[in-house]
């Protein structure tokens, strides 16, 4: 399984961009998505450092929803073992 983090495009240089999340900010790739208009405010979906498909704000805020659940209960389960 893989995983892709919805990040929000902060700057933009070239094939690469700052990307945010959650306070977290990362350089990405954005050759994978150089025939797709993006810009500063835009969300992708990132994997291993590159931008693998633009997202709306709504799809990343929705995806960090299920992702921040998915980690509460993970947590709670290893208090419980622990």
């Amino acid at each position: 399984m893989c995983l892709g983090i919805p990040m929000r495009i902060v700057e933009i240089d070239r094939f690469n961009a700052r990307c945010e999340a959650k306070g977290v900010e990362r350089t990405v790739s954005l050759f994978l998505l150089q025939d797709e208009p993006l810009q500063p405010g835009d969300h992708v979906v990132v994997h291993v450092g590159y931008a693998i498909q633009k997202m709306s704000e709504a799809d990343a805020r929705t995806a960090w929803e299920l992702y921040d659940e998915m980690l509460l209960v993970e947590g709670r389960r290893m208090k419980d073992e622990g």
